[in-house]
């Protein structure tokens, strides 16, 4: 199965499935329509469970998921050697809201706090959680140096970054991180010269909205019919895949998997039958006329 099969991340010996588990539905309220509501626990481990039990070897967390850590440690951390672990840092947990703290002490604590919630020794992959003025964090150099040293004391094993635009490539280029993780999808393609960058320095790359916030699938279909206002190029993208949100989805990560340089994609749900569903939505037979025509369309709909 194309999901599940692995890759370096990187130029580590770390392999991550080329699906991914993004953690953030589990702890956050997040999602798109009326379904925002973070599940209560049993529904938290149960996600988790199918993840794991299905074969998918990363999961993507953050202290500013507020639950999700907490979560991960308390329902699958005695499956440790089954997943690959990232997580992030500089977005800070303050439940119900988060705050921002770049500082080489608050960074230091942050990945201590995570190692307890996660109930793990060693988390694989941190990642600077970035918000505004990310220039200045880089230039600073804060919250880059308390990874290292966090590294050198066996805290974490790669530096990564959450970013995107022109300081990707800054990021990709400076040799100071293992991984990027990069906004990328059917209808987001700024970060492509990116990929190529990370590509040619040995630089991991985790996808993030690789179905642009929901609008590659399914309940985006069902959300642009009910809109009040129509977009008239999702309109022309679903009409060309016959309203099928299963056959776009699936389009939508072959055009991920075919992308070279890119590690994993990273997608999140709190349904345990999503999850599943993704997973053989990599192997989907595609018509491929129809999938060259669906590349050419969302080629300038970002």
């Amino acid at each position: 199965m194309k999901a599940l099969e692995k890759r370096n991340i990187g130029k580590s010996s770390l392999q991550a499935t080329i699906l991914g588990f993004g953690a953030l539905e589990i702890g956050r309220d997040w999602g798109l329509g009326s379904d925002t509501a973070r599940p209560d626990d049993a529904g938290a481990k149960s996600v988790l469970d199918c993840v794991l039990d299905s074969g998918i070897t990363l999961l993507d967390t953050a202290s500013a998921y507020h639950k999700s850590e907490e979560r991960i440690g308390r329902y699958v951390s005695n499956r440790r050697n089954e997943y690959v672990l990232a997580s992030k840092c500089g977005e800070h947990n303050s439940e119900p809201s988060t705050y921002y703290d770049f500082s080489y002490k608050a960074v230091k604590a942050s990945i201590d706090n995570s190692l307890r919630l996660l109930k793990t020794d060693v988390i694989d992959v941190m990642q600077i959680h970035f918000g505004a003025g990310e220039e200045q964090v880089l230039e600073d150099g804060e919250t880059v140096a308390a990874m290292k040293d966090a590294k050198k004391e066996g805290k974490i094993q790669l530096l990564g970054a959450s970013i995107d635009s022109r300081l990707a490539k800054f990021c990709a280029l400076s040799g100071d991180f293992d991984m990027l993780q990069l906004g990328y999808s059917l209808l987001d393609r700024v970060n492509t010269e990116n990929i190529a960058y990370c590509k040619e320095k040995g630089v991991g790359v985790f996808i993030r909205t690789g179905l642009a916030f929901g609008r590659l699938t399914e309940r985006g279909m069902m959300a642009q019919k009910t809109a009040d206002k129509k977009d008239e190029k999702l309109e022309a993208l679903y009409a060309l895949c016959g309203w099928d949100g299963d056959l776009l989805a699936a389009m939508a990560l072959r055009f991920l998997y075919e992308t070279d340089g890119i590690t994993s994609i990273l997608a999140g749900t709190k349904n345990p039958a999503h999850v599943t569903k993704n997973i053989a939505l990599f192997d989907k037979e595609i018509d491929e006329a129809l999938y060259k025509k669906v590349l050419e369309l969302t080629k300038n709909m970002a």
